[in-house]
């Protein structure tokens, strides 16, 4: 990690940071959904939460998964160099120096956490600290440059928000929370490898063992069928438990249905059309995915708001 700091810090002298630029490192596109999951995990609990208890555990939440953005960002900065997509990002493209990233990252880290117990529970807070440390040490640091099953194991990272948000509302776990966390989860590679069919020349020139890069397309076409159809029995299964109804359900039907069939067409495509098309059916699954998750616990949220109203 010294070559990097070094090499990187070099960079930095190039241009002054900007408040942006810090607010890029804590990866808003990805906040947004862990904000919106936990937020709807914190609103499905069958607890009544005080307002104002209930925006600052969102608020710790948020600036929790920043933290986990950030402590990324520092570790990954010489693949994120290299891949296309992430190359602008803050660090490699020289705007924070590696040591302020790190440090944006820790005291958020314990910021979040110590403000989630003082204004929650502590059970949500060592949650919260758990979550961080999955993704920046058990994931970042380890599983990601280490197996092609990075996104698989590393996928628990992003599935526990809703749990933190459950927890921070009840002070326990339960079914209805391990099933959310079990719906992202299970969607975690499928969404990821999809992804990886298009951009597999990044993950091989930043060494990344990605499935792509270790099994191959065909492969990984297999998997995310699989994935997918492990998935669907997940997330219709939340829509037996006493946090889902109507909307849920018919949600849930219809949003397998449509990532069934886009699993089905990636598994047969050949790989020469796909390529002759620019990945087009692949990229189309993608953009599908980020909608999938969305919209379930759109739903989720929708029925909570039906039964407020003593609709269902």
């Amino acid at each position: 990690m010294t070559d990097l700091t070094t090499n990187t810090s070099a960079h930095a002298t190039e241009g002054e940071a900007r408040f942006g630029d810090y607010i890029q490192l804590l990866k808003p596109r990805v906040m947004s959904l862990v904000v919106f999951t936990a937020l709807v995990g914190l609103l499905v609990a069958p607890v009544r939460v005080d307002p104002m208890i209930g925006f600052t555990a969102i608020l710790f939440i948020a600036l929790g998964a920043g933290a986990s953005g950030a402590l990324n960002m520092w570790y990954d900065a010489d693949i994120d160099r290299v891949m296309r997509r992430t190359a602008r990002r803050p660090v490699p493209a020289g705007k924070v120096a590696p040591g302020e990233a790190l440090s944006l990252g820790l005291w958020l880290s314990a910021i979040s956490v110590a403000m989630l117990g003082l204004a929650t529970n502590w059970m949500a807070a060592g949650l919260l600290a758990f979550t961080i440390f999955f993704y920046a040490v058990v994931y970042t640091i380890w599983l990601k440059r280490a197996t092609p099953q990075n996104i698989v194991i590393g996928g628990a990272a992003g599935a526990f928000p809703p749990m933190v948000g459950w927890v921070a509302a009840t002070g326990s776990v339960s079914l209805e929370a391990v099933l959310m966390f079990g719906l992202i989860f299970m969607w975690t590679p499928p969404h990821f490898w999809a992804l990886a069919l298009f951009m597999k020349a990044d993950y091989h020139e930043a060494k990344v063992p990605m499935l792509t890069v270790t099994h191959g397309r065909p492969e990984t076409r297999r998997q995310i069928l699989i994935y997918t159809v492990l998935l669907a029995p997940v997330a219709l299964g939340l829509a037996l438990t006493s946090i889902a109804g109507p909307v849920y359900l018919a949600a849930a039907i219809v949003l397998n249905a449509i990532f069934l069939k886009g699993a089905w067409d990636i598994w047969r495509r050949d790989e020469a059309v796909a390529e002759a098309d620019g990945y087009a059916v692949e990229k189309r699954v993608f953009r599908f995915s980020l909608y999938y998750l969305f919209l379930h616990f759109g739903a989720l949220l929708a029925d909570a708001g039906l039964r407020v109203w003593g609709i269902v």
